[in-house]
């Protein structure tokens, strides 16, 4: 009979390896850059791995528009659209130590 302990030990070096993999996972892409646009590309914004933005352009002719309104939606579109495209940059990342399976709770 086999030692049902045996399997659970195997399991936790995984689990374990996998944490690991997760970790260097995220350093690096804390690291790594994406851009968001709105207006056609007058505001870009950058974001990081870590869901932070990193950068803020905004088109001087839109600046010298004067319309305040539309220059603060214009940045939160570009940085909502950034922090997406970080979220999807982040999820491959996970998609690639996790082979794709789902896991609770990761993301």
């Amino acid at each position: 009979m086999k030692n049902p302990l045996g399997n659970m030990g195997n399991i936790l070096k995984q689990a374990q390896a996998m944490q690991v993999q997760m970790a260097k996972m995220q350093e690096q892409t804390s690291s790594k850059t994406v851009t968001g646009t709105a207006g056609g590309g007058s505001v870009i914004v950058t974001a990081n791995g870590a869901m932070e933005l990193v950068g803020i352009v905004i088109d001087s002719e839109v600046v010298k528009s004067g319309d305040v309104e539309m220059v603060q939606d214009l940045v939160m579109a570009a940085s909502n659209d950034a922090l997406k495209r970080a979220r999807e940059m982040m999820a491959d990342a996970m998609k690639s130590v996790t082979g794709g399976m789902n896991m609770p709770g990761m993301h």
